[in-house]
């Protein structure tokens, strides 16, 4: 039986992080500050705001590490497709950067401007881009909606240069988000959700993946992750502990088993 007070099945609260984490609302002004001294430490290993596309938000920060290069990180950013930008996470190329990889991070254009599709696209352009000036196997990484893009550009129809990717917490299947109030902004359809859910697409081949989710995130979070593991047949985690604004952390630690599942393998 319901609770009082209590919508069920309520999509908006399925996919609510902040009301579930105490202190949500300190979490980005903490992360930008901590993205900006990092970038301020890093002199002319960071190359900012280069271009891959006409548009204003088609930029790309490039951090390269200090010694002999493995490859590169590709890092997508989260915000439900409509918030954030590439300059809020900086510091989440420190345990790649220490492992010997660049790090890339792509701004790109956001709903309702932009259809998800189109911010598909563009994440593909910004990919191809660094392959063009980092040499070495690309991993592609993200976190949330993030998440999603990294999945995409690991899906067949595809033609980005990836070695692999690892969602991080990812939006896999867009179905259920057709019925949140975000939509509104979102505009996802039944044919955009067809066509933009990695869990409804296959796995390029010669791609591998990992999928990773924190333990004490939303049960629809951990719902999106099973599913994209089940159906591209890859290993994920759910990691102990962390919940969906922290889960991204290990990314500054480059012994951590995040940092790890990255470049596995390669």
């Amino acid at each position: 039986m319901n609770r009082p007070g209590y919508a069920w099945p309520d999509p908006d609260r399925d996919y609510a992080n902040g009301a579930f984490i105490p202190g949500a609302a300190d979490y980005p002004a903490r992360w930008a500050a901590k993205a900006a001294a990092f970038r301020a430490g890093l002199g002319t290993r960071a190359e900012l705001d280069l271009a891959y596309g006409p548009g204003e938000r088609e930029r790309l920060d490039l951090f390269l590490p200090d010694g002999e290069l493995r490859g590169v990180v590709v890092f997508v950013h989260g915000g439900y497709w409509h918030l954030f930008g590439k300059s809020d996470w900086s510091h989440l190329a420190a345990g790649p950067l220490a492992r010997g990889w660049a790090v890339a991070m792509p701004g790109y254009p956001l709903a309702p401007e932009a259809r998800l599709s189109g911010i598909t696209g563009a994440i593909g352009r910004a990919c191809a881009v660094v392959a063009g000036r980092v040499a070495g196997p690309m991993v592609v990484t993200g976190h949330s909606a993030g998440g999603h893009l990294a999945a995409r550009m690991g899906c067949a129809d595809q033609a980005v240069p990836v070695w692999r990717v690892v969602p991080i917490s990812p939006l896999a299947e867009l179905g259920p988000l057709m019925a949140t109030a975000m939509n509104a902004t979102l505009r996802v359809d039944e044919a955009e959700a067809a066509a933009e859910s990695p869990a409804r697409l296959a796995l390029r081949d010669g791609v591998s993946a990992h999928v990773w989710v924190g333990a004490e995130e939303r049960p629809a979070f951990l719902w999106q992750a099973r599913v994209l593991a089940e159906e591209w047949a890859c290993p994920w985690t759910a990691d102990p502990g962390r919940h969906h604004f922290d889960v991204i952390d290990a990314l500054e630690e480059p012994g951590s088993p995040l940092c790890q599942a990255l470049v596995a393998g390669l």
